[in-house]
């Protein structure tokens, strides 16, 4: 019997440390300069986990109504806006956070109860190739298996 070598691919401890790895799995594979695990709590969006972490500390809140997840989640604008500029749900949009967003991918985590919890989403504060987008579908999959893995109590 050969030794089994799986130490990269046991389960998580629980919610959080997959959230974590989740955003450095995508910075290191999709790129752009920071990649976030938000929780809605109206009026506020709040930045659960971020990759790097300097970047956008955990706690930062944005306004709910200046968020580039809001219409996106909506579905007022594209889960994909290689320029935001030029994207007309975002082109306006001042987030108030420390990096200029000019290009922007996030998709809905969603609660069993199919109550929006909060976002996995991505900025770059340079425009991106169109290329970007045909990695929406890896980021699709991380934010429904982070849904999935959702505890019954919000986490911290």
């Amino acid at each position: 019997m050969f030794p089994l070598v799986v130490d990269d691919v046991v389960p998580f401890e629980d919610w959080t440390a997959a959230a974590r790895a989740s955003v450095a799995f995508l910075h290191r594979t999709v790129g752009l300069d920071v990649w976030m695990v938000t929780h809605v709590e109206e009026p506020v969006q709040v930045v659960l986990h971020s990759h790097p972490q300097g970047l956008v500390p955990r706690g930062t809140e944005v306004p709910w109504e200046r968020s580039f997840c809001r219409p996106m989640v909506s579905g007022l604008g594209p889960r994909v806006a290689t320029v935001a500029a030029a994207t007309p749900a975002y082109a306006d949009l001042q987030t108030g956070l420390p990096l200029r967003v000019a290009a922007y991918i996030g998709v809905p985590l969603i609660t069993r109860d199919g109550e929006v919890f909060g976002t996995l989403c991505g900025i770059s504060s340079r425009a991106q190739p169109r290329t970007l987008a045909r990695h929406l579908p890896l980021v699709e999959m991380t934010a429904r298996m982070l849904s999935t893995l959702l505890p019954e109590e919000p986490p911290d």
